[in-house]
């Protein structure tokens, strides 16, 4: 077998027109912290992190060349802990209160989401993880009018009625066993 060497997306880079908007906008609504700034070739760049042993997971980079509208990005996505509903009404909360645009929850069964887009109109997703795997794509309409245990009921009823889920460990070591036949 010819296995790649272990990598791990670690950071991702979006050119932006605002850059004061944009840093306010994830030190915010992410707690992330700037951990460097420069200038290089004409064009600034900020460095944002969550985790002290990553110098960066995020670097804005001013000169967005392309109009507003224009798609760059599908999304840019931040996993919570494992199934935790509180993290995600928070983080829902708090982009609205910061006028985070396109405001959607979306259940998707194995995970529960919002999409929103940033000040830029990038778009992200926040997501917690459930205990289930459900064959994907998959999306039912998020309720947060509806409690934590009600969501859970409904995301355990309607995967029962797909005839694919099947507990997230399950699919995790089958995964694992594709991946080392490789």
């Amino acid at each position: 077998m010819n296995t790649p060497p272990p990598a791990q997306l670690t950071h991702l880079g979006l050119y932006v027109d605002d850059m004061d908007a944009m840093v306010g906008f994830y030190t915010e609504l992410m707690g992330m912290a700037v951990s460097d700034s420069g200038e290089f070739l004409g064009r600034r760049l900020t460095f944002l992190s969550r985790k002290a042993d990553e110098h960066h997971q995020l670097v804005l980079v001013t000169g967005r060349e392309a109009p507003r509208g224009t798609v760059l990005l599908s999304q840019l996505s931040f996993r919570l802990n494992d199934d935790d509903l509180g993290s995600l009404r928070w983080f829902r909360r708090r982009a609205l209160e910061l006028g985070a645009a396109g405001m959607e929850g979306r259940n998707h069964g194995n995970s529960w989401s919002i999409y929103f887009e940033d000040p830029e109109g990038n778009r992200l997703e926040l997501y917690t993880p459930t205990p289930w795997y459900v064959s994907q794509p998959w999306r039912v309409a998020l309720d947060f009018d509806r409690s934590d245990d009600e969501i859970r009921a409904e995301t355990e009823k309607l995967i029962g009625e797909t005839g694919t889920a099947k507990p997230v460990e399950v699919w995790q070591q089958e995964l694992a066993a594709r991946l080392a036949a490789q």
